[in-house]
């Protein structure tokens, strides 16, 4: 016989279970006060066992139901912690320190969710390199519009890697098998751009031996990409608006409409918003293309990730090299103003001068710092006052530590600090001192 099974929600069975016991503290009390009443005895004591014992009983069925639900969460959580992929630095550094359980428990549930969230991201998105908390609010957003064949905004500094953002939502569309056309409208001289777009007719213009196809037409059924859109010309402009609202155009120098099904994916570094006040790009433009906005993160927003992304640039190294962990602690402290591949062509260059170990020696001088430059890296405008003293503190020791060679002594007098301050400080921000004492500054 087929044995029946019912699942009741938590959020029911709990209280469900607590209005029993108040029911039950109530009504004991109650019905032992009315039978003394009505044998004529002194109710004051029989009510006042009576009360111990349901308390005593509401105590036990407390811990009873506290130690039920408690079970699986503690056993994950030991489990969990004892899993190598799982950090523990976190955990380890508030050792010592009074803690609730209950706090505890969500430290380790919002590690656990940040690593499924890495492995996620690397799994769904291995063309791009980031496991950093916002690339993968990005990794979110792409996942959500991609399916989608709204237009797609994507606006981010020079060097963050709209491209890569702008392939990832073609792959995870609808159309990931149908054209993926792309154009750089810098890369276009503006005579030509529209040719590049829509095509033209032979004879159109001098030059135009033959009749060519434009992007637009090549990406029919498919997905267009066009970068650096806020550097198209009002007249294009006015051109592109018409093909995405109307889904046809005309080629230079034809007659006859040309009709299109193309997904539109649009990349700047410029405040589109801004040029639109300023009369430099068409207003119904961009609100057509400004349907999904992605904003791409700068370097410095996502520093978390200068560790992983200098790994793979090594990796495409001609020869075997390394990076230390002081130059590697002075790249996690620049800005890189130029984003990825600003810091892309720094280790290329370092690993062309390195013996085969990326000292600071190998860094230029304006990625290192020099030892009077700030040493408070940029950081996002969200970044709290606590962060922000963090990573200014950590940038001096550093800076300290440079100078003084790695010696502790020099660098916290220097500092103004006790050895034994410096000592914590620079266990509290994990800086590694003997790669200061190993590298050969200049």
């Amino acid at each position: 016989m087929k044995q029946t099974r019912f699942h009741a929600s938590l959020y029911i069975t709990i209280p469900i279970l607590a209005a029993g016991v108040v029911a039950f503290a109530v009504s004991v009390p109650y019905r032992v006060m009315e039978y003394c009443l009505v044998q004529g005895i002194n109710f004051k004591w029989p009510v006042f066992w009576s009360v111990i014992i349901i308390s005593i009983v509401a105590f036990v069925s407390a811990m009873v139901i506290t130690w039920y639900i408690l079970k699986p969460i503690q056993k994950f959580v030991k489990e969990a912690k004892e899993l190598p992929i799982l950090s523990t630095s976190e955990v380890d550094s508030n050792q010592g320190k009074p803690r609730a359980e209950l706090e505890h428990f969500a430290q380790v549930f919002q590690q656990v969710t940040d690593v499924l969230g890495k492995v996620e991201a690397q799994q769904l998105f291995p063309k791009i390199l980031g496991q950093d908390r916002n690339i993968r609010g990005v990794f979110n957003q792409i996942l959500k519009v991609a399916p989608t064949d709204s237009t797609v905004l994507i606006s981010g500094e020079s060097g963050t890697g709209k491209e890569l953002i702008a392939t990832a939502i073609y792959e995870h569309s609808l159309r990931k098998n149908a054209p993926f056309v792309k154009l750089n409208c810098v890369a276009i001289p503006e005579g030509l751009l529209e040719s590049e777009l829509f095509g033209h007719e032979k004879g159109a213009f001098t030059g135009a031996s033959s009749k060519k196809l434009g992007k637009f037409e090549m990406a029919n059924s498919g997905t267009l990409f066009m970068d650096e859109i806020g550097d198209m010309p009002l007249t294009t402009q006015a051109k592109i608006l018409r093909a995405l609202q109307e889904k046809e155009f005309e080629a230079v120098g034809g007659t006859r409409s040309v009709q299109v099904d193309v997904r539109f994916i649009a990349a700047t570094n410029r405040d589109l918003a801004k040029m639109v006040e300023e009369g430099e790009f068409r207003e119904d433009l961009y609100y057509r293309l400004n349907v999904f906005s992605i904003y791409l993160p700068p370097l410095r927003e996502r520093k978390s990730d200068i560790p992983l992304l200098v790994e793979h640039f090594l990796q495409s190294a001609p020869k075997s090299v390394q990076v230390s962990s002081v130059a590697l602690q002075l790249l996690m402290l620049y800005a890189w103003p130029g984003n990825i591949r600003e810091l892309q062509n720094t280790i290329e260059r370092a690993a062309v001068m390195s013996d085969g170990m990326i000292q600071p020696a190998h860094i230029p001088p304006h990625v290192a710092g020099g030892l009077e430059s700030p040493v408070m890296p940029a950081m996002p405008e969200s970044a709290s006052i606590n962060d922000r003293l963090r990573e200014l503190e950590k940038g001096m020791i550093v800076q300290a530590l440079r100078k003084t060679r790695g010696v502790q002594a020099r660098a916290a007098e220097q500092l103004g600090l006790t050895q034994r301050s410096m000592w914590h400080k620079i266990k509290k921000h994990d800086i590694d001192v003997r790669a200061f004492k190993q590298a050969k500054l200049d």
